[in-house]
């Protein structure tokens, strides 16, 4: 499933980190943390999925289903 800009958000808001602990947990650049959320640019795959794991590991999943797009917070 491909990471939309709005659910990149979301799932920051909901593990309360900025932009620079996502880029550091992530091992990217904050500016392309920043130009992907804001819809400026689509980062490599491989960025993408650095991003997306570093959000799985911290607990949060992507959701795309019969009720929508989102993120959900994993059960542990």
């Amino acid at each position: 499933m491909q990471m939309t800009p709005a659910q990149c958000r979301a799932a920051r808001a909901m593990l309360g980190w900025s932009q620079d602990k996502l880029a550091g947990e992530a091992k990217v650049a904050k500016q392309t943390l920043a130009d992907f959320e804001r819809g400026a640019r689509t980062p490599y795959p491989r960025t993408l999925a650095d991003i997306l794991k570093a959000l799985e590991v911290a607990g949060v999943g992507l959701v795309d289903d019969e009720l929508g797009v989102g993120v959900r917070l994993s059960r542990r």
